[in-house]
């Protein structure tokens, strides 16, 4: 075993940073390369009716697990296939009608190799990424991808690093330009993402978080006002809400209204609930985002938010604590 030489402070620092410009190089040298193959690739994966099987060996493995995952993700049917599992069975995960994503750097992974012709006969188009045009895996690829780079940052020039980098911003080019093409929109990623932040946003309706039914604080018009505080203390929504005999909303009453009636000394025995209700609360449709209800609360600067249908029935209502419960904001 080798001497470990006394910690370098410096060196350490230069090492990282060198590391950085290699391998940033190296994405930046492929900017230009990116070419007719690229777009050839796109419209195969496209066209394609099945899934896309990425395959690679060793930190190309690695790399083409994250590829698979970033695909699925974004709209493109993807699984990772372990091209030595391939050889005892998992090559069945493969059909006709699917797409190869074989990744080696050097194109010359044997596990990767043994399986390529079997994959031709099948049928499959198989899309190379590799470092090398000339290597095997080039030669039995009907598209091939460059992902060269003219050296690793590893000190040693041995470790897949500045290579694994090229591959992971190629794959990623790849999904986006994908993406793109589909049309793939915000809410098509939240529907991969639903436990996700944007998930949340995009998916969450008022529907689902609202209160209805006996939590809600309802009163009649001609309500006495202590009989209204006594609902409002009961429901603990803070807000009482003021409907007619068809459960149409006529008004709200909140905390902050009673503080303001006390601050003005106000003989509060003698109100009803019509008299001190605000005539034209802020509603949202139960079909809206959850999202949605937040903006408004920020925007008014409200804390409840009353859900009504079109015809101004009353339907429930959501309060800032259960948009925070259910982590929309």
């Amino acid at each position: 075993m080798s001497t470990v030489p006394p910690f370098d402070p410096d060196l350490a620092l230069q090492r990282g940073r060198q590391a950085l410009q290699i391998e940033a190089a190296g994405i930046q040298a492929m900017v230009p390369r990116l070419g007719e193959s690229f777009v050839r690739a796109v419209q195969v994966v496209l066209a394609c009716q099945g899934r896309v099987a990425v395959m690679g060996m060793g930190k190309s493995g690695h790399v083409g697990r994250k590829i698979a995952a970033t695909l699925a993700s974004t709209g493109t049917p993807a699984l990772f296939v372990h091209p030595a599992e391939a050889s005892h069975g998992d090559l069945g995960m493969v059909t006709a009608k699917d797409v190869v994503l074989a990744l080696s750097n050097s194109g010359e992974s044997d596990e990767l190799n043994a399986v390529l012709p079997v994959l031709k006969r099948l049928g499959v188009t198989i899309i190379a990424m590799t470092g090398r045009a000339e290597s095997s895996l080039a030669r039995h690829a009907s598209l091939v991808l460059d992902s060269f780079v003219a050296e690793e940052a590893c000190p040693l020039n041995l470790a897949p690093t500045a290579s694994t980098t090229a591959q992971i911003a190629l794959g990623d080019a790849l999904a986006v330009a994908l993406l793109d093409a589909r049309g793939f929109k915000p809410e098509d990623f939240a529907r991969s993402h639903p436990g996700g932040a944007l998930g949340r946003k995009l998916l969450t309706h008022v529907r689902d978080l609202m209160r209805s039914g006996a939590d809600l604080p309802r009163v009649a018009p001609d309500t006495p006002f202590t009989d209204m505080m006594r609902e409002m203390s009961a429901k603990a929504l803070g807000v009482a809400i003021v409907v007619d005999a068809s459960d149409r909303v006529q008004g709200i009453f909140t905390d902050g209204d009673l503080r303001r009636l006390v601050e003005k000394g106000q003989d509060l025995r003698s109100l009803t609930a019509a008299t001190v209700a605000s005539k034209n609360p802020r509603t949202v449709s139960a079909e809206a985002l959850a999202v949605d209800a937040a903006d408004l609360m920020e925007e008014a600067r409200i804390t409840v938010v009353l859900v009504v249908a079109a015809d101004g029935t009353l339907q429930g209502a959501i309060t800032i604590n259960d948009l925070m419960r259910a982590k929309v904001i």
